[in-house]
């Protein structure tokens, strides 16, 4: 058998329930958990083996500043953060 590598840290993404409840209306989308009870719901489980936070993928970036009708947050574009990821995920792939 293939001796594979084991991640060493997960990076859980979370969003808070009116966040998802407000990214759910802009995208005119049926809110599945509208009779469920909870705080937060997790959005992203990204593996990885740094210890700190990786900068969000380009793509990610600019969805975000698209705005929440298009599945983001609504965060106006930073340039030095777009770059910053740029620069990282060019050197770096997710493997799926």
């Amino acid at each position: 058998m293939e001796n594979l590598n084991k991640t060493k840290f997960l990076d859980i993404i979370l969003y808070s329930k009116a966040q998802i409840d407000l990214e759910t209306v802009a995208m005119n989308m049926e809110n599945i958990n509208k009779d469920i009870d909870y705080d937060y719901g997790i959005i992203s489980i990204k593996p990885q083996d740094l210890d700190r936070e990786l900068p969000m993928d380009p793509i990610t970036v600019m969805r975000n500043a698209l705005g929440k009708e298009h599945g983001g947050s609504g965060i106006p574009l930073d340039k030095e953060k777009y770059l910053e990821s740029v620069k990282y995920w060019e050197k770096n792939v997710i493997i799926k």
